[in-house]
């Protein structure tokens, strides 16, 4: 052969090796289909549609039991999957209950109903999840890994966490948040969604690695062999750190990502400013999702890991500053209308509850900086309202006496607005990315023909590990009456996750060169 023509047929080959495969591709669009789910029925849409029927206690019940159901399920899913034939079977029942009982949830009206379809359509989504993952071993090697994996997570957020979400927010915008129809589009939309673009991964998707299953299996046999991996994981010293280390630096990008709203909302800041912050998250993390994979293939997987967690720990002390900055101002802001109206429900005589009614309506409106304008606010606002009268007196009483607290507390909600919008930003750039790498991380340093087994334990580190989170944001929180302080002890889930990273550096290597 020409030497010419060896050059040009090694650029194609190597032309051919940057490009993804069709099993490649069909893996990547299993992100792009099933992210609507997480976006309108997990966060956005659907929560508040079942909190306003049902009230937001129970959807935290039907929430836990779901996530407590498929913690406890996957390691048992992840040992029978990895018997030949097994993995495709069972991805393929989850994802058809997902899809079913997604659907579901928008043909009845009964909170009931509904309540049992977001259960059953969960653990269809977190169970074909399970398996999503660990099928990253059967459709690429490890060379590729890292950046299959990203591209997987840039797929969903430019996909499913964007497209069909907007859809929805058109029609609860065009026809009303209360119209049936705008709601039941919102769900309906995820479940079709979610279905037509899984069939690609359904007919090019194959499970390449696996054991044979055992003449004499029982229904011991898969505990069997969850014990042997839980054993193995503890014999194995760079595993074992590295699952420990992504038990906590996980919890804490999945704190973020749960109180971030709420926290938002607890400093006073606007929904739909916070709404149009978290779709910048979305849209940034898109190409740094790309980018990170690149990171990791100059730099290693674990030096961008821990690239990833500085970033993190960067974000927490910006949203620590983000409500330190502000909670003064509120507290003054609120002592001062709470004691405004504690003097006029002494003078009037008022009942407790309404002292609390007025009270409550007298913080959220007190916001303009002069009395003239709240005033006018009051009357168009609150005609019809009994409390009018008081709440009239009470105004002019607070501003005659803190007149500069409206003006302050409005100052520092628009610098905390901008700092939530920075935080948003930030937590785009690391998000995808920090979630790609651990997978595709974790499925180079695990035997190919038992991933599902070991992804099952990955799956439920990730699960019980946003308890932890959450729990020390509310405790510290409620301890120290400061939000802030809530968001800066997260820190520390991040500290141990970076230390472990960072000093166990030697067993790293090892296990790394094993598996190469």
């Amino acid at each position: 052969m020409e030497p010419a023509m060896q050059q040009k047929n090694q650029r194609i080959t190597v032309e051919s090796q940057k490009r993804f495969t069709k099993k490649e591709w069909s893996w990547i669009m299993y992100d792009w289909a099933n992210s609507v789910y997480a976006t309108n029925i997990m966060a956005a849409i659907f929560p508040i549609i079942f909190a306003a029927i049902a009230g937001d206690i129970i959807w935290g019940y039907a929430t836990s039991i779901a996530t407590f159901i498929v913690a406890l399920m996957a390691p048992v899913l992840g040992a029978v999957a990895d018997y030949k034939g097994m993995k495709k079977r069972l991805f393929t029942l989850f994802l058809g209950l997902g899809v079913a009982f997604t659907a579901l949830i928008a043909l009845t009206n009964d909170w009931r109903v509904m309540m049992i379809g977001y259960i059953i359509s969960r653990i269809g989504f977190s169970g074909s999840n399970l398996f999503y993952d660990s099928f990253l071993t059967d459709i690429t090697d490890n060379d590729r890994m890292d950046k299959v994996s990203s591209w997987g997570y840039a797929m969903g957020y430019l996909g499913g966490s964007t497209i069909p979400f907007i859809a929805s927010i058109v029609m609860l915008l065009v026809l009303g948040y209360e119209s049936p129809i705008a709601q039941k589009f919102s769900i309906l939309i995820t479940s079709a969604w979610w279905l037509v673009f899984s069939l690609p991964f359904l007919r090019n998707v194959k499970q390449e690695h696996y054991i044979e299953k055992p003449r004499d299996f029982s229904l011991r046999t898969p505990f069997r062999n969850i014990i042997h991996t839980a054993l193995s994981i503890c014999k194995n010293k760079g595993l074992l750190l590295f699952t420990v280390a992504y038990f906590f630096y996980i919890d804490g990008v999945g704190t973020i990502i749960s109180v971030s709203t709420a926290y938002g909302s607890a400093l006073g800041l606007g929904t739909v400013g916070m709404i149009l912050a978290l779709l910048v998250t979305q849209i940034v993390a898109v190409p740094c999702s790309i980018i990170f994979s690149r990171i990791a293939a100059k730099f290693t997987a674990r030096k961008a890991l821990i690239g990833a967690i500085c970033v993190y720990i960067g974000i927490c002390i910006v949203g620590f500053y983000m409500g330190a900055s502000l909670e003064p101002h509120q507290e003054a802001y609120e002592g001062a209308v709470k004691a405004e109206c504690t003097a006029i429900a002494q003078d009037y005589g008022l009942t407790e509850a309404d002292g609390k009614a007025l009270e409550k309506a007298c913080i959220a409106a007190f916001r303009a900086e002069n009395a003239n304008d709240t005033l006018i606010a009051l009357e168009k606002d609150h005609a019809d309202d009994t409390l009018l009268g008081y709440m009239q007196q009470a105004a002019a009483g607070f501003y005659l006496d803190h007149a500069d607290l409206p003006g302050a507390l409005n100052h520092a909600v628009s610098f905390s607005s901008i700092l939530f919008w920075a935080m948003a930003f930030l937590v785009g750039t690391v998000q995808g990315g920090i979630q790609a790498v651990s997978r595709s991380y974790f499925g180079k340093l695990i035997p190919k023909e038992r991933s599902n087994e070991y992804f099952g334990f990955f799956d439920i580190f990730g699960k019980f590990a946003s308890v932890l989170g959450p729990f020390l944001y509310a405790l510290v929180g409620g301890w120290t009456g400061r939000s802030c302080y809530g968001v800066l002890c997260l820190i520390a889930l991040f500290l141990i996750g970076l230390c472990i990273m960072l000093f166990g550096k030697k067993h790293f290597d090892t296990l790394e060169t094993s598996v190469e």
